[in-house]
């Protein structure tokens, strides 16, 4: 979506002039350090998944073994930093927030931290479309598209997505929401992006609510 040419990049100047931007928010260091350690997290579970994977195209029974002690190596090292994960997200304003709701854990917490610092910044549209679980339209003059979602940082959808299913099936509001929703003849996928939708606007809601106390403190 860039632009590059001088008429698009002028209009883009005068938009961000005349608009009220919500301005960069850079890491803290605690902050930084939890990108860290949750990027090696990502690391170790995409490793770990890779290496199994491998193990079962593998005959030989020292390769097998050799393998073996790999993934348990990795398994150890990935137990060693989810524990400084769930250290540093502790008594974090969101890690309050999402003890209110079913489903949100340590990796969706550490994602917010890190991948999504305008959570509470932002109002209910603009977080789900930063997001990409916001419905968008596909209209060029006479012709109406089907609205869809797309688009948005794809490490907080991924982290939204499996917080989302598993509130679906244990959160008080979520579930019934969704449960409404299929009984409404919707189809399951539809039903959970509905879902994750949802959830991120209270979560936002419920960290602007958590910032504003703390201002008020």
């Amino acid at each position: 979506m860039a632009k590059t040419d001088r008429i698009d990049a002028k209009t883009l100047a005068h938009v961000a002039s005349v608009i009220d931007l919500v301005p960069f928010q850079p890491l803290d260091a605690d902050a930084a350090k939890l990108r860290q350690y949750k990027s090696r997290r990502d690391h170790l579970v995409q490793n770990i998944a890779t290496e199994k994977q491998r193990r079962r195209q593998l005959i030989d029974p020292m390769l097998r073994a050799d393998l073996d002690a790999h993934i348990e190596y990795m398994e150890r090292a990935l137990h060693r930093v989810e524990q400084v994960i769930s250290d540093l997200i502790k008594d974090t304003p969101q890690a309050r927030i999402a003890q209110t709701i079913k489903g949100v854990g340590p990796v969706m917490i550490a994602t917010m931290i890190c991948e999504l610092p305008e959570l509470g910044h932002l109002n209910r549209k603009a977080i789900a479309k930063l997001v990409g679980v916001a419905p968008l339209n596909r209209d060029s003059g006479l012709f109406a598209g089907r609205r869809t979602t797309w688009g948005g940082r794809a490490g907080p959808r991924s982290a939204l997505y499996m917080s989302a299913v598993t509130a679906a099936r244990y959160d008080h509001l979520l579930k019934p929401f969704y449960e409404s929703l299929i009984g409404r003849g919707k189809p399951k996928k539809l039903a959970l992006v509905a879902v994750m939708r949802k959830l991120i606007v209270i979560l936002n809601a419920r960290m602007r609510e958590a910032m504003a106390m703390s201002a008020t403190a």
